[in-house]
């Protein structure tokens, strides 16, 4: 059975009814109506038509029908490792997996899904805060390098002496907002204090 949305006509009002009424234009809102097994408390006060004229708008079984087909489909994200410099006490890599849409700047994904950037180095006054000029927010990017732009000037001037896989996350924009893959990222690889290979 499926529950009804009504109109009225001249307050355009929406209420929600399990059946009509057959005769009477009056009807008491002080009853619980159900909707696919939620119950919708109603104000405790009757509502009245006047002129008794009531209009369906829709079935409220169709509008969680388009609900349905239009949630299935995922929206496109870039998925992540975080490897951190350190390991667990058992001895084994700690790593921290994430998702986020494309068109960022790495800094702010790892800053707004908690994941640690700035090592010794977080206090406020000891880096630059995304303007790409005290270097210490290095990652060493293990895959996905495809999805990352090119270097920029800046880091170009602050990692000549570094390897090539290393970036600068304020100055690292990851993928476009459709972009979809994978990205594998080694925390402060300078403080690195073990060696690890990336096997797909």
């Amino acid at each position: 059975m499926s529950t009804l949305n009504l109109i009225n006509s001249s307050s355009s009002a929406l209420v929600s009814r399990t059946s009509l009424p057959s005769s009477s234009s009056n009807f008491n809102c002080n009853t619980k109506l159900t909707a696919n097994n939620i119950i919708l408390p109603l104000p405790n006060r009757r509502a009245t038509f006047p002129g008794g004229k009531i209009r369906a708008v829709g079935s409220v079984t169709e509008a969680f029908e388009s609900e349905e087909t239009t949630s299935t489909e995922e929206p496109p994200s870039i998925d992540f490792a975080f490897v951190n410099s350190v390991l667990l006490p058992d001895g084994s890599l700690d790593i921290h997996t994430r998702s986020a849409c494309g068109g960022k700047k790495l800094r702010d994904i790892m800053l707004d899904t908690n994941i640690e950037l700035y090592g010794p180095n977080a206090r406020p006054l000891l880096n630059c805060g995304g303007g790409g000029t005290c270097g210490t927010c290095i990652v060493e990017v293990v895959q996905g390098k495809e999805l990352l732009s090119l270097r920029t000037d800046k880091e170009k001037e602050i990692l000549y002496k570094k390897p090539k896989t290393w970036r600068l996350a304020c100055q690292t924009t990851v993928g476009k907002p459709d972009s979809r893959g994978e990205v594998v990222i080694q925390q402060l690889p300078e403080w690195k204090a073990h060696e690890w290979s990336y096997e797909r």
